[in-house]
Formats: structure tokens, sequence, C-alpha cells
């Protein structure tokens, strides 16, 4: 039987259960709950995060992790109450020349990385120093020919062959924008992140990492938050919890241990869908999504099939 007091859908720490008022596993606020003010969202995963670097990240779980960290360049956002106004990410404008093969953008302004250090184009082409003089950076961005900086505030991209989409390649969370200083070197030739726990923009936070999970906390600084933007997030901790077989990832969501479980097969899913109180999403391949019905903003994600891009500040829960 669903235990229905932790799966208002929050736990309120990481690994937490059910407790009573004194507990300190209580969850910290209820679903109807204003963001920010507690609350932990239970991705039950596959694999652990080995890499949070964006540029290696592998797995889905690492994949999902590095995306709340570490902003792409040419990503949208939408709140987590009203999913229908959507908002420019780092790049607040693009504009290409004639034939798609210059492309320039340009950079928010005020964003800081959560080390501190400043988001500028001098940040954007140490990012790009990289892509071109590492295996990975290469494969996914195989058309770029050179990276310059017109002005302070915008970053130019030439690519070898006119490319209409790419804006949409750069939103590739594996091209997560890190921070210089934690590179090494910070030139970003030939780099190396070496110092990944607070080098992105992101609205969340490596918080605590090991084989047993991955814990995201709430960035307060992070630039979508103003009240002018408004972007949320409405959870303050994500938990991507390791459980290695798809059979226990369903009893945690049937049990309200996990509001999210990964990479089901087609049975795990049937008896997922044949509880009025969980819904299932296809994944890639032959994998399904279970997640609690009352959690949204996941289904509405871009590029559901890979989760890729889910990005996690327009999560919210129903009444």
């Amino acid at each position: 039987m669903r235990v229905w007091v932790c799966a208002a859908l929050f736990a309120a720490a990481l690994f937490a259960g059910c407790g009573g008022d004194d507990d300190p596993a209580t969850p910290a606020i209820s679903a109807s709950g204003p963001p920010g003010e507690g609350g932990t969202l239970v991705w039950a995963v596959a694999d652990e995060v080995v890499s949070v670097d964006p540029l290696e990240a592998s797995t889905r779980a690492e994949q999902i992790a590095t995306r709340q960290v570490n902003e792409p360049l040419t990503a949208r956002f939408t709140g987590p109450f009203d999913p229908e106004p959507q908002a420019p990410g780092l790049a607040s404008k693009a504009r290409s020349s004639g034939d798609d093969t210059v492309w320039t953008f340009k950079l928010r302004s005020g964003v800081v990385f959560q080390d501190d250090s400043p988001f500028n184009a001098a940040a954007v082409l140490a990012n790009a120093r990289r892509w071109q003089t590492t295996a990975a950076g290469n494969a996914a961005l195989p058309n770029l020919v050179s990276v310059d900086a017109p002005s302070p505030g915008e970053i130019r991209f030439a690519l070898s062959a006119p490319d209409r989409s790419f804006p949409k390649t750069l939103s590739n969370p594996r091209l997560g924008i890190v921070s210089p200083d934690a590179l090494a070197p910070s030139s970003g030739e030939g780099a190396v992140l070496a110092r990944p726990s607070q080098s992105g923009t992101g609205a969340f936070e490596i918080r605590e990492r090991d084989a047993t999970g991955t814990l995201l906390a709430r960035n307060t600084a992070w630039w979508g938050s103003a009240a002018r933007i408004d972007l949320g997030p409405a959870l303050d901790q994500i938990e991507l919890r390791v459980t290695e077989s798809p059979s226990l990832r369903l009893a945690q969501l049937d049990a309200g241990d996990a509001q999210l479980a990964d990479e089901l097969n087609s049975r795990q899913a049937s008896q997922a869908e044949s509880d009025p109180l969980l819904s299932v999403l296809r994944g890639p391949g032959d994998s399904f999504l279970g997640l609690e019905r009352s959690v949204r903003g996941v289904e509405t994600a871009r590029e559901v099939p890979s989760l890729q891009s889910a990005w996690l500040t327009g999560v919210t829960v129903a009444d």
C-alpha cells in the first residue's frame, strides 16, 4: 500500500523516509507550498553519477545531474507555475549571417557561476576552446571552425557549413557552460574539469555525491530566481538515488519512497500504468519513466525520450 504521508512527493533530506513532527524526515513543505521553502524530489536512477563534467556525461543519471548544474548557452526555460511563458537562458538573443555559417549570440548580463566568477564572453571562449581541443567537444560540434568575441557581451561562432539549427545544437546538455576557474588549464585548451562542484550557472548545485546517490541543492543565487524573471525552482533538493534493479525502482515508486523511477521495462511500465496514481512516459529504446501523477513539468521537458534536457526548475507537485 502506498505510504501517502511520504508521498506528498517530497522527502525532507537525503534518503529520508516518513516521520512525525519531531522527526527530521518529515516533509519540509506540502505539495502546495511556496517555492524555495523545502522539499526533495527523489528520482530512482539506474547508474551512479560518476562524472559531473557535462562534456563527459554519458549515462542518463549523469546527464540529468549535469543539466541542472551547467546550463547550455542556448537553452530556454519555463517557470514552475506557468509553463506557457518561456525565457531565454545564457544567450538572450541569436542572429545568423545570410548563409547561416556565422552565428552571433548576445549574452545575458549579471550572471555569475556558483564559484562567484563572472559569466561573460571570456568564459564562453574558454569553453569553446575546450570544445575545439577535446575529442568529446569535437564530436559534439564537428563543424565549428572558430569562435571570437566581437564585444564583451557577445560571442560569435564560425562554421564550416551552413547550419540553420546551430542554436539548437548548442542546447545539447553536453555543452553546458562551466566556469573557467574550474578548468585545468583555465584557458580551456585541452582542459579537464578539475573542480566540478560549483562549476555551473544553473539552478542547482552538487551538495553530496557517492555510490548510493547524488544530492543537488537549490542555488539561491541563480539568475532565473529574480522576481522579474521568476523561473523558480519550486524544489529545494533533487536526490538521484542509485537503484540498480528496475524492479526495486518500481517498488520505490509504488511505495512513495521515490517520485520518479527511471529506465523501467515494458512489463514494469504496464504495472505502473495500472495504478491510477502513477503515469508513464516513454524513454529511449524500450525503456520507460514512471512518475507520480502529481508531478508536473517533467512531461513537458523537451526531448523527453532522452531526458537529457529534463530541466527540473519547471517541476511542481499538484495538490
